[in-house]
């Protein structure tokens, strides 16, 4: 594969990873750390590597047909792709509003004018609207690389100036992870990580958008590549952030508040106190940038797969036109459901964060299961379908999740 060729179809898993590194990393992960050290490293690792296939199989199944998962979603029958409709509606605003509270909270640290992060939040979401009412996929393909990049490299020398900091002695015991709390958080915590499944399907969509601006379809290879760059980079990223709350928070007897504006300001503390509080402007900026970068893609992303859905179950509407209005009726529809929910939850960001993980960690065991399904039917080459390892580690992911599902469902029946 040459350099010049990869160059132009390098994009797709960067919005993927932009879109992953969002509040699974900054929150969740940087909780872990916080009430848990290290402990949780495994967790996070293992989170990845299960749910690897599924993510995967997106640009996979993209480049190897020149389709989306959603049409491999319909050819597998009738119910597949009103099922997927429907989990969208199940956990869009959840995942919608809860992305907006954590952008704005951290607007807060960043613009210090007194508004609320409720506020905040409808405003970034407005700008978001603005900005991808037109469809504009190129400003998220340009936008994401500089916002990545900047995150990585603070992030990078945050932790490695924080392992150089002398750790006060531990004042409080860890977290016990094996009690009703723990085991809620550890379900929330993989819940996000890297991402929600959905993400795979807006990922074959990345993939042939990006195709069609370059003029170009991925090879197969090359589409595997740039995901895996994406993927393998959010793995790194949340051991970092894991990291900072171990070395910073934990034991410190400092728990992490659940209020929104609190909480930003914890977050951008954990970097200033390593790096020096010169550092708070550049760590508040790249935060922030970081979150919204992860805004833009969910708020492009529901409304851009639904539209797509919509088009295949009703064909009169133009299937694979890329209806403007439908597109536009999507945002509009998950933008307000998600601010509402927002507003509900105004002060209690970690509680509404919870709740959308959870939501997508339950949903994720049914979406991987209809990607398996897809990628090894007859609509993909057998070419392109994937291997035994890649089979083997599907499988035991699908395992994975429906027992963990199973036993939280369990312990809240029993628990009422």
């Amino acid at each position: 594969m040459k350099l010049t060729d990869f160059r132009k179809d390098f994009g797709p898993g960067l919005l993927w990873a932009a879109t992953a590194i969002g509040t699974s990393h900054l929150v969740q992960a940087t909780r872990a750390g916080a009430d848990y050290g290290f402990a949780l490293v495994g967790v996070v690792l293992v989170a990845h590597l299960l749910k690897y296939p599924f993510f995967e199989f997106g640009p996979r199944y993209a480049a190897a047909t020149g389709r989306s998962l959603l049409e491999g979603y319909r050819d597998l029958g009738w119910w597949p792709l009103p099922l997927y409709v429907a989990l969208t509606a199940l956990t869009m605003f959840t995942v919608v509003g809860a992305i907006a509270f954590v952008t704005g909270s951290l607007a807060t640290q960043l613009f210090g004018d007194g508004r609320s992060p409720f506020a905040y939040s409808a405003l970034l979401l407005g700008i978001c609207v603005i900005v991808l009412i037109p469809g504009r996929y190129k400003v998220l393909d340009r936008l994401v690389k500089v916002i990545v990049l900047l995150l990585a490299v603070s992030t990078i020398v945050a932790v490695a100036l924080a392992m150089t900091v002398e750790r006060p002695a531990a004042t409080v015991r860890a977290q016990p992870l094996w009690d009703p709390r723990g085991f809620a958080f550890l379900l929330a915590l993989v819940g996000w990580m890297p991402s929600a499944v959905d993400v795979s399907i807006w990922h074959s969509l990345w993939t042939l958008q990006h195709a069609k601006e370059t003029g170009r379809r991925p090879t197969l290879a090359a589409a595997r590549l740039d995901f895996n760059i994406g993927y393998f980079g959010s793995a790194f990223m949340a051991v970092l952030f894991l990291g900072l709350g171990a070395l910073i928070l934990h034991g410190s007897g400092v728990p992490l508040s659940g209020n929104g504006a609190d909480f930003a300001a914890q977050l951008v503390g954990l970097y200033s106190k390593a790096l020096g509080e010169w550092s708070r402007p550049i760590i508040v900026v790249a935060a922030f940038t970081t979150m919204l970068s992860t805004l833009l893609t969910v708020v492009d992303g529901f409304p851009r797969a639904l539209r797509h859905a919509v088009e295949l179950l009703v064909p009169r509407l133009g299937a694979g036109s890329g209806s403007p209005s439908l597109y536009w009726g999507w945002m509009l529809l998950v933008v307000t459901g998600g601010l509402l929910l927002t507003s509900v939850f105004r002060g209690q960001l970690t509680m509404m964060v919870d709740v959308a993980t959870t939501l997508s960690f339950l949903t994720a065991p049914i979406l991987g299961y209809l990607n398996l399904r897809v990628v090894t039917s007859d609509g993909t080459p057998p070419e392109a379908r994937p291997g035994p390892w890649l089979l083997r580690l599907s499988w035991a992911g699908l395992a994975f999740g429906v027992l963990f599902g199973f036993v939280f469902l369990g312990s809240l029946i029993f628990r009422v």
